[in-house]
């Protein structure tokens, strides 16, 4: 059963109308619950296939409303990201899904109330339980706060690839295989390093770029290649 202490902290955060401790007991339900207690008839995965949907729909309402400048292509990599079982975990993570969670004994003791999979999918038949017993705009203030928290940050880490996409198109578009990156220099102590790699298109160096990572490094050779080229400013 579920801890009565862990079922209160959880139903702290969500909203006050959902009141249906049925169906709330069932999205928390894992199928390994099931396996090991015959008299529970159904676990979580029917409520998940609806929240899944849900989850796509709002998500992509709110980007779609708060990001009007935005093309189709930039809408769909932040909505897969703010949808994808790592980030949907960590939202499981911050309403303390986890402790809540019937799983049974051989899963709980290898982990499972931490697993990203399971609350992941645990946070998606949740969201399809308030849906059920309520509706979308509750369903939608609950889960609006969550994409308002992360969104600037995915925002931001897409935005640091894309130059590399960027790159990769351009380079594509002149008829030459993906730019290449070489790294120039290491410097600093292991705790402090400075990298510095220089892009390579069609046996031609284009531009340096620095960074605390070789990751950060490219994305900045790749940034300094398309001012260099005149593609960004």
């Amino acid at each position: 059963m579920i801890e009565p202490a862990a079922l209160q902290k959880l139903r702290e955060f969500l909203p006050e109308n959902f009141n249906d401790i049925f169906l709330l007991t069932r999205a928390l339900t894992h199928r390994s619950y099931v396996n090991e207690n015959k008299h529970v008839l159904e676990d979580n995965e029917r409520l998940e296939f609806l929240g899944d949907s849900i989850l796509d729909f709002i998500v992509a309402e709110w980007l779609y409303n708060h990001f009007p400048e935005k093309q189709e292509g930039f809408l769909t990599k932040v909505r897969a990201a703010l949808v994808h079982t790592q980030q949907l975990s960590l939202f499981a993570r911050q309403i303390e899904l986890g402790q809540a969670l019937l799983l049974g004994k051989g899963e709980d003791g290898a982990g499972g109330r931490d697993r990203d999979a399971i609350l992941c999918d645990a946070f998606e038949a949740l969201i399809a339980a308030i849906y059920i017993k309520t509706d979308m705009e509750t369903t939608r203030k609950f889960l609006v706060p969550f994409l308002e928290q992360e969104s600037g940050k995915i925002i931001k880490n897409h935005a640091e690839e894309d130059v590399k996409s960027r790159f990769q198109e351009w380079a594509q578009a002149q008829g030459y295989s993906s730019p290449g990156y070489e790294i120039v220099s290491e410097s600093g102590p292991d705790h402090a390093k400075v990298f510095e790699v220089i892009a390579i298109v069609n046996n031609r160096k284009i531009a340096k770029g620095r960074g605390s990572s070789k990751q950060q490094a490219e994305k900045a050779a790749a940034e300094n290649s398309l001012r260099k080229l005149g593609i960004i400013n």
